[in-house]
């Protein structure tokens, strides 16, 4: 049973691989645009997070989960920001151009946050009850079941607005031709905010699942899970919604399973390993679909 545990832990890992992945991949499937920057605006939500439990949470006698609703609106306002300031005007620049502008803005919000806060670890109070249900000898903590529901919901919700809202479809229509978009009356800089919007509220509340699985933060702390949210959507098809989530799930799966049955040293190795190992296989990942260009 010990291998059930696992295999749920690693759905949970998962879980928040895929959420901040679905950040990642419909900014680049709409934007054309990585945005190495998105792992630190959930390093910023989680000390948003800290800060609110701090302040409020803990003297008034809130539930501590409820932070994720500072957490999720300074989110959202940053990476609305961030897309208004950094990217929009460099919107039609060169992709190198682009590339090093997120790379510089993530640079920028770590080192802001080691001004402020310093760079030293800082903990985090418990998020959800300790208590856990039982399956048998299958013990899963509230922490690892919330963190698997929200995600299969949230994906669910994303998928709906997509597929059946007007804005939906003018993001679709985005992601296909920006100038076509444009003449048949879509604002193409709306649609490009309300996808950095979305994007960073997932990531506001991939954060508060994040720090109840590990509950300490540091300004460097997005690099690494924003590299392999990365790597997730790309294993995934980058641009894919669907792709995202698989991805990030398998990614969880053969982390968690490593780290227990081989060693934490290889974890990360094997997980780049497969990624590699897929785009031999299948450039394009898993469910992503060929670019054609017309000439």
């Amino acid at each position: 049973m010990d291998f059930i545990s696992q295999l749920f832990n690693g759905l949970q890992l998962g879980s928040i691989y895929a959420l901040v992945a679905l950040g990642y991949t419909m900014v680049y499937g709409i934007a054309k645009l990585v945005n190495f920057a998105h792992g630190d605006i959930i390093m910023v939500g989680s000390y948003v997070i800290s800060i609110f439990i701090q302040a409020m949470a803990i003297s008034l006698g809130l539930p501590l989960w409820l932070s994720f609703i500072p957490a999720v609106i300074v989110c959202t306002l940053l990476g609305v920001t961030i897309e208004r300031v950094a990217y929009r005007p460099l919107r039609n620049s060169s992709p190198v151009s682009l590339l090093i502008t997120t790379i510089g803005v993530s640079l920028f919000l770590q080192n802001l946050f080691v001004k402020i806060f310093t760079s030293s670890a800082r903990p985090i109070p418990a998020i959800f009850d300790n208590k856990s249900l039982d399956f048998g000898s299958v013990h899963l903590s509230f922490a690892t079941i919330i963190t698997i529901v929200s995600t299969i919901v949230l994906t669910y919700i994303l998928h709906l607005f997509i597929n059946n809202t007007k804005e939906g479809k003018s993001m679709i229509a985005v992601s296909e031709d920006y100038g076509a978009s444009e003449l048949v009356g879509i604002n193409v800089n709306k649609v490009m905010s309300m996808t950095f919007a979305i994007g960073s509220a997932l990531a506001g509340i991939a954060s508060l699942l994040y720090v109840s699985s590990y509950p300490q933060i540091q300004p460097f702390m997005g690099s690494m899970l924003g590299i392999k949210a990365f790597t997730a959507a790309v294993l995934g098809g980058i641009g894919s919604i669907p792709g995202a989530v698989i991805g990030g799930l398998i990614l969880g799966m053969i982390e968690v399973l490593t780290r227990a049955y081989l060693s934490s040293a290889y974890a990360d190795a094997i997980v780049f390993m497969v990624l590699i190992l897929v785009l031999l296989i299948q450039p394009n990942g898993l469910l992503g679909k060929m670019d054609k260009e017309k000439v």
